[in-house]
Order: C-alpha cells, then structure tokens, then sequence
C-alpha cells in the first residue's frame, strides 16, 4: 500500500484485475503447463542423443562368464583399465501411439490458451460489475446526504414556521422524524459503498490497507447493432470457452488414437559412435546401429481396457461441447432480453425521477405558502428517495445487461479495450 490515493477509472480497475486477479493467474499458470505438456510428448517423436566417457579398472572372473577354461589357464584376468568415450542416438521411425498422444497435447494445450481467454473475459465482466456496484453504491449515499441537507433545511422551516404561528406543532416533530430517518439513510448508504469498495480492491488485487477512490465516469458504451442471429453466429466462432470444448473433444479423440496405436507395430532405430580402449591414447573408433522392430502379441487386456476409458472420456467431452453450446444459446438470448428490458427500466425511471422532483418542489411551496401540512412534503421527500433509487438500479442493470452481452459473444476484453481506453491484452 501507498500513502498516496489512488483515483481508479474503470478501465483501470479492470486492468488491475487482468493483472493481479486470482482466477486469471491460475488459468495462466494451467496455459503454461499445457505448453509444456505439448513439448513433452513432442520429445517422444525427436532424436535423443547423449554423450558418456568412462574410464574403469577390472579384475574380471572369466569363468562366472561361462568360458571354458582349462586347469592352467587364469580364472581371473587383470586387473586392466577400459576407457571409453560414446555418442548415443535413438529415435522413433514409426509410432503412432507417440504421434497421436503429441496432437492430444497439441489440442489440450490449445484448450488451455482458450481457457485463458475465457477467464479473463469473465475477471473482465466481474471487475467492471463490482466497478459498477460501486458507482451505484456511491450514487445511493450522494443521493442520501443529498436528501439529508433537504430534510435539515425543511426542518428549520417548519421550526420558523412554526415560531411564527403558521403551521403546528405536529409539522415539527414529523420533520424530525423525517430528518432523523434520513441521517440514517445516509449512515447505511455510506456504510454500503464502503463495502462495495472492500469488494472491488479484493476483486482487482489491491494491498490491502490500499486508499482509492473513483473517477465516477462510466463512457457510454453502445449496444451492438446486430440481430440476435448474427450474435449466435459470433458467440459460436469466438466463445473462449465454447473453442476450448471443441478443442478437448479433439484432444480425446487422438488420445483415443493412441491407444489403438499401442497395439501397432512400432519402429526404433538407436546407434552409438565412440571410441574405446585400455587408456584414451590407445582408444579405437566403433559404433553400433541397431533397428528395431516392436510387435505388442498379448498384454493381458491393457489395451481394451484403457480404449473403453477411452471412449467413456470421449463421450464426455462431445457431451460438455454440446453443453456449451446450448448454454452459448441462452446466454446470448438472455443478454438481448435483459437488454431491452433494462433499457425501457431506464427510461421509465428517468422520466420518474423528473416526476418525483417537481412534486417535492410543488410540496415545499405549499408548505413554505401555509396552505398545506408537511405530510405532502414527507410523501413527496419518500418519493424522490424510491425515485432515485429506481434510477440508480436502472443504471446499474443496463450497464451490466451490456457487459453480459459483450461476455455471452465472447468479446468482453475486446469491448473493454475497445470502449474503454485502450488495449489490456498481455
């Protein structure tokens, strides 16, 4: 934490998540380990050299060899040196099962780079959405102390208007009720946003103990102009998630591959150049190649048996894709529904607010007039509160009914770095 403090856009706070979030790292980290599970089974298909010097002294039984000896021949030899210096070489000719388990790390690894995309569109959709939480939990506690400075004002009105005979006594002690309920208003509005604040530095990875406050500007940004047809057809072509299900589905069907090629004959040729002798001044020059041949006759069952988890996995995964895909349907239908819903709610919740502050401005001139108790200001105060309040939500829901739709298409970054300055792809 620093002493100064921070002042957080939105498309700040979700840069810091993309960069500090835990769900992003982990899938990351997954990324990176399907990277080098790839390189592993690749290993299998290219040339392994290696090299050895050895230098060694022998005093050697040469009958527990099995040479016959006669009565007057050493049984034992030595002791002498052997000093050798060798190259080594293998590699696989043919070997289908290798070949097939290098493209199901090639399909797995894709996967993984497909589910680091997903999840930092979905740590883009829960940053801007604790961003916009906290917008409108600022917004309720300004409205709050907003209504608080109207309900000390129509307080001290009452309370003149009182001293001058006007109104009763009644009208003053329903004012300080009034007061008094929206000094608490203000007390949980405050207490609310300052919560949602704890929330949004634990979802963008502050220090803790980090001050920060918001730049409270929101860009507009517009709905995408396409039917929900086009939005089907884009959710399945660019859904993170949805290309990670198709690409398991691969990775199952090669794994399923290589275990039908372990019951395939299989071709290795290995060799070594080196040189050897009783000291290294005196070493010789040989080599040795050797191809090989190998046919799996009988192995008890493994084969069958790992081909029928084989194909239990497989139907799994073409199940989790078809999964994917309905939900890809919903999702996207939803997020065109709450859209326009959201929409006319924000409509009609303007029009409200406007609605509920010319009655509060009516009320307060009738009272100020004598012609009215403050019951009609009280009514009029409670009905800019829920005023405000609806508008508030209304906000709130058509933002993120836009960022639902930008992650149902799978392009939540991209809108991110579209709209809302600048790109944030590492």
């Amino acid at each position: 934490a620093t002493p100064d403090i921070l002042s957080l856009s939105i498309a700040e706070v979700i840069k810091r998540a993309l960069d500090h979030n835990l769900g992003v790292l982990l899938a990351e980290d997954a990324s990176n380990r399907g990277g080098g599970a790839r390189t592993v089974a690749l290993s299998a298909l290219l040339p392994h050299v290696s090299g050895n010097i050895s230098g060694a002294r022998r005093k050697t039984n040469l009958e527990a060899f099995g040479f016959p000896l006669r009565e007057d021949f050493p049984r034992i030899v030595g002791p002498f040196s052997v000093f050798d210096a060798r190259v080594f070489l293998s590699q696989t000719v043919l070997d289908m099962s290798a070949l097939n388990e290098f493209r199901a790390s090639e399909h797995s690894a894709t996967a993984t780079r497909h589910a680091y995309r997903s999840a930092r569109d979905l740590v883009v959709l829960v940053a801007a959405n604790a961003y916009l939480q906290a917008i409108a939990a600022n917004a309720r506690a300004d409205t709050a102390r907003a209504q608080l400075e109207t309900a000390t004002t129509l307080h001290q009105q009452a309370i003149n208007l009182r001293a001058g005979g006007l109104v009763a006594g009644i009208d003053v002690v329903r004012a300080e009720v009034r007061l008094s309920t929206e000094r608490q208003r203000v007390t949980v509005a405050t207490n609310e946003f300052e919560k949602s604040k704890l929330q949004l530095a634990r979802v963008i990875g502050l220090p803790a103990g980090q001050r920060f406050t918001l730049s409270q500007e929101i860009p507009f940004v517009p709905v995408p102009e396409m039917t929900l047809d086009q939005a089907l057809e884009r959710a399945y072509r660019d859904r993170p998630d949805y290309l990670a299900a198709l690409e398991r589905v691969q990775a199952a069907e090669a794994s399923r591959k290589a275990i039908v090629g372990e019951a395939l004959p299989s071709l290795r040729l290995s060799a070594d150049y080196g040189a050897i002798g009783l000291h290294w001044s005196d070493a010789l020059p040989t080599f040795n190649v050797l191809g090989e041949v190998r046919v799996p006759i009988f192995e008890g069952g493994r084969v069958q048996g790992r081909l029928a988890q084989a194909d239990a996995e497989l139907r799994t995964k073409r199940a989790e894709a078809d999964d994917t895909r309905s939900e890809i349907y919903y999702d996207v239908q939803s997020a065109f529904l709450d859209l326009k819903a959201t929409e006319e709610v924000l409509q009609t919740a303007t029009r409200g607010r406007e609605l509920a502050d010319m009655q509060l401005t009516q009320s307060r001139d009738r009272f100020a007039a004598g012609v009215a108790s403050n019951i009609e200001v009280v009514q009029s105060q409670e009905a800019v509160a829920l005023a405000s309040e609806q508008y508030i939500a209304a906000i709130y829901g058509f933002n993120l009914a836009k960022a639902m739709l930008a992650r149902s298409l799978g392009t939540a970054e991209e809108a991110v770095a579209k709209y809302l300055g600048g790109p944030l792809t590492k």
